[in-house]
C-alpha cells in the first residue's frame, strides 16, 4: 500500500468520523430544538409545524458538512472535534432563534464554559484572551441594550443575544467579537430590509438575531 493510498484511507476515516459525531449531537439537538422553545412559552403549538420540519431537515444537512469544513480546517487533532461540537451547537441555537425567537440557557451556558475548557489548552485562543472575550461580548450587547432601553423606552436585544456573543468570546477570545458583530449586523440588515422591500416584514417588527451571530461565529472559527 502505498503513501497516496495511506492518506485517502486515513482522509476517508476522518471524515466519516467527523460525519458520525455530527449525526451523534444532532439527534439530541434536534429533541431540544423542539422541547425547550416549549417549555419556555407554551402557546407554541405542540404540533411541529411546516417551518419546524423545513428547519429540522436543513439542521440534518448542513450539520455534516460544517463537520466536514471542521477536519478541513483543523485536520485529525482534538480541535477538531471541539469544533464540530461549537459549530452543531450554534447551529441549532439558530434553528430556535430563527423559528421561535429563543436562545435557550441550557444551550448558550454551557457552550460558554465549554468554551472555557476548550481553551485550557490554547485550543482556539489563549485563555486570558478567551476569559476577557466572553466577558466584552456580554457587556458589549448588554451596554447597547441598555442605551436602547434609555432611547426608546423599549427592549431591543434580548439576554440570550448578549449570552450567545459571551459564548463566541468564550471560545475565539475577545480579538474576533467586532468583526463578528459587524458581519452579523450587516447581514442581519441586508435580510431585514430584503423582506421589507419584499413585504413579509413590518416595522418595529421583532426578528430573532441569533442566526446572523451564530453564522458570523462559525465563519470566525472556520477562519482562525
Amino acid at each position: 500500500m502505498d503513501m497516496w493510498t495511506t492518506w485517502e484511507i486515513g482522509s476517508t476515516a476522518l471524515v466519516l468520523a467527523a460525519v458520525a459525531l455530527a449525526f451523534a449531537l444532532s439527534t439530541p439537538l434536534s429533541h431540544a430544538a423542539y422541547r425547550l422553545p416549549r417549555t419556555l412559552d407554551g402557546r407554541i403549538p405542540a404540533q411541529p409545524s411546516m417551518t419546524h420540519r423545513l428547519y429540522r431537515a436543513g439542521f440534518w444537512v448542513v450539520a455534516p458538512v460544517l463537520a466536514v469544513l471542521c477536519t478541513w480546517r483543523f485536520g485529525a487533532t482534538p480541535a477538531t472535534v471541539a469544533a464540530i461540537v461549537y459549530v452543531v451547537v450554534l447551529l441549532a441555537l439558530a434553528w430556535i432563534d430563527a423559528e421561535t425567537g429563543f436562545l435557550p440557557d441550557l444551550l448558550t451556558i454551557p457552550l460558554l464554559w465549554l468554551g472555557l475548557l476548550v481553551n485550557l489548552g490554547g485550543t482556539f485562543s489563549l485563555l486570558a484572551d478567551a476569559v476577557v472575550g466572553a466577558a466584552a461580548g456580554y457587556l458589549a450587547f448588554w451596554l447597547i441594550g441598555v442605551i436602547f432601553l434609555l432611547m426608546t423606552g423599549r427592549q431591543g436585544m434580548g439576554h440570550g443575544d448578549f449570552k450567545l456573543l459571551a459564548a463566541l468570546g468564550a471560545w475565539l477570545g475577545w480579538t474576533p467579537l467586532p468583526w463578528i458583530v459587524l458581519i452579523s449586523s450587516s447581514l442581519a440588515l441586508a435580510i431585514v430590509l430584503l423582506r421589507r422591500i419584499m413585504g413579509g416584514m413590518k416595522t418595529g417588527e421583532p426578528f430573532g438575531f441569533g442566526p446572523y451571530l451564530a453564522i458570523a461565529g462559525i465563519v470566525a472559527l472556520l477562519r482562525l
